[in-house]
């Protein structure tokens, strides 16, 4: 039986390193935070405590959540299919697919929020007009790399064709296929472009500040500008909210397969 190896002194010292240049300026910055408005001794909750009772801080993360939401949903239910009759019928659209994928990163978001209030404009004004309708629609376009790169990534770890067919033996039509036997096995993939999608809603300022919407990003924005210590403190929130949503769907995305993607599965071992 073989030894396992310790971890070796050089990768000690690299991995120490880099969480001091990870941990030192979060700490910096909570430490900040506590500072005391009136004489700048610490330690005082004051700047935590105008944070939470200012209305807008809620209002406007209460918003940017809600685009998140709408945007991963959106996302999926648009991408999941697409990549996965793209794998399955169409392989030789892969490239073009991924060329699509890369323009978002191509494209300037000042470019993109001035593009996309000329096309909307003759839209309906519930969608003009507002965050729900006109930022979920350029937060989809933001986050089509993240989320098609990892779903391509998760249809190619999977054998598509024999499950598809298993399914279809069992079966199973279509919509069936798709959402109780191809979307379990790609679970993680699709937490994983979920969670990149909530990043990147959480952190777009430049679309939402052209368009004169009001969200979080903004309101860090407007709260940097105006009071110091709130500043911080809204910093480490938002840090710590990220990686809460990033644990939550770790948890949910190492939860057990459905029984019938399991029986599809074990019908593809016999096939």
């Amino acid at each position: 039986m073989r030894r396992r190896r310790g971890i070796s002194p050089f990768a000690a010292i690299v991995l120490v390193l880099a969480a001091a240049y990870f941990l030192i300026p979060l700490i910096a910055t909570f430490l900040f935070s506590l500072d005391s408005v009136q004489t700048g001794n610490c330690c005082s909750l004051a700047a935590w405590g105008t944070v939470f009772h200012d209305g807008m801080f809620w209002s406007t993360l209460k918003t940017s959540l809600i685009l998140a939401l709408e945007t991963i949903a959106i996302s999926l239910v648009l991408f999941v299919p697409t990549v996965y009759w793209v794998h399955l019928r169409l392989p030789r659209l892969r490239g073009l697919m991924a060329a699509l994928a890369l323009l978002p990163f191509v494209i300037p978001p000042i470019v993109l929020v001035v593009g996309l209030l000329n096309v909307y404009h003759s839209a309906p004004g519930w969608f003009y007009n507002e965050p729900y309708g006109f930022l979920v629609g350029a937060y989809v376009i933001l986050a089509f790399p993240y989320m098609y790169f990892s779903l391509d990534a998760g249809f190619r770890a999977i054998d598509v064709h024999t499950l598809t067919e298993a399914s279809h033996s069992l079966g199973a039509g279509w919509v069936r296929t798709i959402t109780t036997v191809i979307v379990p096995n790609i679970r993680v993939a699709a937490m994983s472009g979920s969670f990149l999608a909530l990043a990147i809603v959480m952190g777009e300022f430049t679309i939402a500040s052209l368009a004169s919407f009001s969200t979080f990003p903004t309101y860090i924005d407007y709260i940097e500008q105006t009071e110091a210590y709130p500043a911080a403190a809204v910093s480490c929130l938002s840090f710590a909210l990220t990686w809460a949503a990033m644990l939550s769907l770790l948890l949910v995305g190492r939860s057990r397969p459905g029984r019938f993607s399991q029986l599809a599965a074990g019908g593809a071992q016999r096939i």
